[in-house]
């Protein structure tokens, strides 16, 4: 009973880390069209500067609030600098964001090494919470937290702002967002800024759960794609699910069959892509 019980717990706040990183990537997606490989490595990124900051004795909080801001900044720079230039050019785009995972990779290893950089959780955190005779880690409830509370603040901005209409309507008319003035260049920028913010965050939160190593990017980027894949591109309810979903997924598959973790992983990516390409909502909203 106790396997299951923590395993549960386990992959709901995986779940929720896993959230924070593809919400970004489904936004950039779903209006901009960028299949931005990079997210990954701006989430790994954001463990290593978040560890860092820690480090030097920066509160958690404050730390990964500016880790996202730096973060964001960076991603809208290449989206401005590069991105923009391969407007349509889908092929280039996935080229140059895949190169740039690798520039960041080896960027990352330069400063900080090979050797995996575990951080505790804050003090206050770190207690377990004990229930029914069970002991789980306080922290990892709080990342579920935080999911929920960034989920609720982007279905806000989405639905209840002017950026939010206008990125709707972006998103189904850019000619006609142009039209009437719009000016989508900014608001891409915007959006990406957001999109890799997420990411940045998602690291920092996500690093006294994972730690921040070399390969913290190719081991989170594929889960991110399959949760798009599987939410549907731009769909923030999609992305909830499909979190929740691979969370459950990745966990119980790593313990209950290691040998076939990555079958079990992929399989739901593979029948999603045959019998609903579109994903379960498909759509930019919640």
């Amino acid at each position: 009973m106790q396997f299951w019980l923590i395993q549960t717990l386990n992959s709901v706040a995986f779940g929720g880390l896993l959230f924070l990183l593809a919400s970004g990537f489904s936004l950039i997606f779903g209006l901009l069209r960028i299949p931005n490989l990079a997210h990954g490595a701006l989430f790994m990124l954001g463990a290593y500067l978040g560890a860092t900051l820690l480090n030097l004795g920066w509160p958690l909080w404050i730390a990964a609030l500016a880790v996202a801001a730096g973060v964001g900044a960076l991603g809208a720079v290449l989206e401005r600098g590069l991105l923009r230039r391969l407007a349509g050019n889908e092929q280039g785009q996935v080229l140059v964001t895949l190169g740039i995972a690798f520039i960041i990779a080896d960027m990352c290893l330069s400063v900080w090494g090979g050797d995996p950089m575990p951080l505790a959780a804050p003090p206050s955190l770190s207690r377990p919470l004990r229930a029914f005779g069970y002991a789980f880690p306080t922290y990892r409830l709080v990342v579920l937290v935080v999911a929920v509370a960034a989920l609720v603040l982007l279905v806000l901005l989405l639905n209840y702002t002017r950026l939010g209409a206008m990125i709707r309507a972006g998103v189904d008319d850019r000619m006609m967002a142009r039209g009437v003035g719009i000016r989508v260049g900014r608001l891409f920028n915007t959006v990406f800024f957001i999109g890799a913010a997420l990411a940045g965050f998602g690291g920092a939160v996500g690093g006294p759960i994972l730690s921040a190593y070399p390969g913290l990017d190719t081991d989170m980027l594929p889960l991110a794609l399959i949760v798009v894949i599987l939410g549907g591109v731009g769909s923030l309810g999609g992305a909830l699910v499909g979190s929740f979903l691979i969370g459950f997924i990745y966990n119980f598959g790593n313990a209950l069959l290691p040998d076939f973790a990555y079958v079990v992983l992929f399989l739901p990516m593979v029948l999603a892509l045959v019998f609903k390409p579109e994903g379960l909502f498909g759509r930019v909203g919640a």
